[in-house]
């Protein structure tokens, strides 16, 4: 048996290698394949928004998204289950996992519970089933996208009520460093006379 590297001309110039190309971090292949994900993150934020500025609850709305996010994890777990069976079992544990969190969310849309529960938290609530709805699909499916989603929904509770309850402090910080950086912007040399 002959060795391949008898072939080879020892004078030869060996080949350049090639560099490997960084993804970068905001390109457009990252944001399309994320896309789903902010869009879910931006209408649930839009969904407690627009109940808390209208002052009643959007039932179809939330409906909506809880099936958009079955939608989504769905989608998201099916280039992982390559044969039918697994692909069976993901849709059939993905939709009895939302059903679940669609009978939650329609309990806290009752009359009965309307009447302790403002519509504002309302929103809030909504948004917490949603988030840790998406959540523990995520841990489900093991993906770390949706549990990122999840969180992220969830996290943006507290930070919605702290930035409701901040904003006029938020208003004056920031006419603060506003007038701050207008105070000490480097100015150009006067010419003299």
């Amino acid at each position: 048996m002959t060795d391949p590297n008898d072939f080879l001309d020892p004078e030869a110039e060996p080949e350049p290698e090639l560099e490997p190309v960084p993804d970068h971090f905001f390109s457009m292949n990252t944001v399309l394949r994320n896309l789903p994900y902010m869009a879910a993150l931006a209408l649930a934020i839009f969904g407690v928004a627009y109940s808390n500025f209208s002052g009643h609850a959007i039932n179809g709305y939330w409906e909506f998204l809880a099936i958009a996010m079955a939608l989504v994890c769905i989608a998201t777990g099916w280039p992982n289950a390559p044969e039918r069976k697994t692909r069976f079992h993901l849709v059939w544990t993905q939709v009895a996992h939302w059903v679940t969190i669609l009978v939650a969310m329609n309990l806290v849309l009752l009359p009965g519970f309307q009447q302790v529960l403002p519509v504002q938290a309302a929103g809030l609530v909504l948004l917490l089933l949603l988030g840790v709805g998406t959540f523990l699909a995520g841990i489900n499916m093991m993906s770390l996208r949706i549990c990122f989603l999840g969180a992220a929904m969830a996290l943006s509770i507290p930070a919605m009520t702290w930035l409701k309850q901040a904003s006029l402090l938020l208003v004056l910080a920031g006419v603060a460093i506003a007038g701050l950086a207008i105070a000490f912007w480097p100015r150009g040399k006067k010419a003299s006379a």
